[in-house]
């Protein structure tokens, strides 16, 4: 998410930027903004901040009309999570003589702010960022005497102290016009080390141009950058040594963080995608979600139903949604296609609670179909993973994955963050319905926390994967079985497979399978059980005898330990054991690899297939 770019050196500073964060353009944005160190032979420091809505073509316009001529800049791309796309919302924010940028997300945000707007600070944002800003104008302010530079260091710490949450930050200030600062925790920034010049940005590419040479930031390091070069300490003011890389990366190869395709760097961003979509969401005290989550008041409507609308990849998402709201919520819930609501004559009124899931928030077909829902008299709450898009504007409240932007058409971590926000709803309003005891509550979100890790696992697997899809790449036909939860997942990965390697490709609930799909299968046949070890195993397992009874050949995804399921295939691949909501999680990985390689290794365009568009945006 976000782009950050900073410069220290001899040459003007706003161009250079500039086009650093033109080298971000991939990473997604709505709005960009800089910030200018000019310091003159008089000895005078000005700051000068330039920001605009759109794309970096509108902020080079805004450029152009202001002198710059400063060698301290901070350029920022920002994809919105807290407060519209606006050019008030844009970084830099200032406060005083200080600038900041920022990427991640403050979890405290709203307490901080309550607490800075009673000593009487005054926002002129709606955005987490700002707060920093202010934070560190007011230490700053108190030692006004001796060395600035030093009291910029302690003000920025003490900032630091006081925030929860993933930061990538960035500081300038106009009381130390030769240096910036700089500091991270669980958000990525990456240090440059050029000729007299030092940069600082969130993704390698941005520095290429520059220089080859780095230092990538730990979390809980702050950084001084000079033209002389950089000081590295943590947070109590430890010094930290650590040592430059050379890297060799091309540009392109860069901006894909050295994966062959975005498709495949995205798969791996999941578990860093999930943590950011769960971060700060629950209160520890009672487990509810935290106020304003949602933009609405669950509490307040009197549900009869849930129904879920979305398309492709998103109505899969929702199929899995409406199984766990029925378990952890009891009400009945249902998924409807959003191509096919507003050509009928579907029933809503003021008892349903109607969640319009888009990864874009702009598909045309779910956006007609809410809007059909909310004449009726329901309420509609968007679940998307962009800010302020169509479908969250129309809705009467959101509830936002934090993916960051999915570039390969072939939709991955904005599918799994949009499972873990349904599991999220679901328990919420279990808790509030109290079919979800307290304890039980706790032990689902327990479960939550855990499951970036055990999606690392899973990934450790990858070579695994490839193997399988070397075996079985040339297959033209591929059936997917799954039963419970385990169903939409089989829906999912042959969707996933049809989108990037253009084979046929049929998911199927596995007790249908003697309806129909069995008269296909023979020793050609690669079919993919989904067989994890919860209440459905034994009749999935069964399913799979019956496939091999034909001659298929199985390709099984098993929980790890599963000795009976290895010795039936010897095409297993394995996830970690875990509660059965999050199975499908763990599930879709090793299909979404499987997809991957197999079109990988047929020489498709896998992040652009063909007569395929990221966004659905027309009928």
């Amino acid at each position: 998410m976000c782009g950050i770019v900073g410069y220290v050196g001899l040459r003007a500073s706003a161009p250079l930027v500039l086009d650093a964060l033109r080298r971000l353009e991939y990473r997604g944005y709505d709005s960009a903004g800089l910030a200018v160190l000019d310091h003159d032979e008089a000895g005078q420091t000005s700051l000068t901040i330039v920001r605009a809505v759109g794309k970096l073509d509108n902020l080079a316009q805004a450029i152009s009309a202001v002198e710059l001529p400063g060698s301290i800049g901070l350029g920022h791309t920002r994809w919105a999570t807290h407060g519209r796309p606006s050019e008030a919302n844009a970084h830099p924010h200032r406060s005083g003589g200080v600038a900041v940028v920022h990427n991640g997300i403050i979890e405290n945000h709203l307490e901080l702010k309550e607490q800075l707007i009673s000593e009487g600070v005054e926002f002129k944002s709606d955005t987490d960022t700002e707060i920093v800003a202010h934070l560190i104008h007011r230490s700053f302010q108190v030692d006004v005497a001796g060395d600035p530079e030093q009291a910029l260091r302690a003000a920025f710490r003490a900032a630091l102290s006081q925030i929860r949450g993933s930061y990538a930050l960035g500081v300038v200030s106009e009381r130390t016009p030769h240096m910036l600062l700089v500091a991270k925790s669980a958000s990525p920034l990456v240090l440059g080390i050029g000729d007299g010049e030092m940069l600082a940005a969130s993704d390698i590419p941005a520095l290429l141009s520059c220089t080859r040479t780095v230092l990538f930031l730990e979390d809980g390091e702050i950084a001084t950058l000079r033209t002389s070069g950089v000081e590295i300490e943590k947070l109590d003011g430890t010094p930290v040594t650590r040592a430059p890389k050379r890297v060799d990366w091309s540009p392109v190869q860069a901006e894909k963080g050295g994966f062959k395709h975005f498709m495949l760097k995205e798969i791996f961003e999941q578990p860093r995608a999930i943590e950011d979509t769960l971060r700060g969401r629950f209160q520890l005290e009672d487990g509810a979600l935290a106020p304003n989550e949602l933009g609405l008041d669950l509490s307040r409507l009197a549900l009869k139903r849930v129904v879920f609308l979305a398309c492709g990849t998103s109505f899969h998402a929702s199929l899995v949604g409406r199984q766990l709201i029925e378990k952890y919520a009891r009400i009945p819930a249902w998924a409807e296609l959003g191509s096919e609501v507003r050509y009928r004559e579907p029933v809503f009124d003021s008892g349903d609670l109607v969640v319009a899931v888009s990864q874009s928030g702009e598909t045309i077909d779910t956006l007609h179909a809410l809007e059909e829902a909310k004449r009726h008299g329901a309420t509609v709450l968007a679940l998307t993973n962009v800010l302020d898009s169509a479908i969250a504007r129309a809705c009467h409240g959101a509830f936002y994955t934090h993916a960051g932007p999915e570039i390969g058409v072939a939709s991955t971590k904005a599918f799994t963050t949009q499972l873990v926000l349904m599991l999220m709803l679901a328990i919420e309003l279990g808790r509030q319905r109290r079919t979800l005891a307290p304890q039980r509550v706790s032990e689902l979100q327990q479960e939550l926390l855990g499951l970036p890790g055990q999606m690392r696992r899973t990934l450790e697997r990858h070579s695994e994967v490839l193997e399988v899809a070397r075996r079985w790449h040339q297959a033209a036909h591929m059936l997917f079985l799954g039963r419970g939860l385990s169903y939409p997942i089989a829906l999912e990965g042959a969707l996933k497979l049809k989108e990037i390697s253009y084979a046929h490709a049929e998911g199927y609930a596995a007790g249908e399978m003697k309806h129909g799909p069995i008269a296909l299968i023979d020793e050609k046949m690669p079919v993919v059980v989904l067989v994890p070890q919860d209440h459905n195993y034994e009749k999935t397992l069964s399913n799979l005898q019956e496939v091999r009874a034909r001659d298929g050949r199985v390709i099984a995804i098993a929980s790890e330990g599963d000795t009976r399921v290895a010795s039936l295939t010897p095409d297993v691949l394995y996830v970690p054991k875990t509660h059965d909501a999050l199975t499908p999680l763990l599930l879709t990985v090793p299909l979404q690899l499987l997809a991957y390689y197999i079109a990988d290794l047929k020489g498709t365009d896998v992040d652009q297939p063909r007569n395929l568009a990221k966004t659905v945006t027309v009928e």
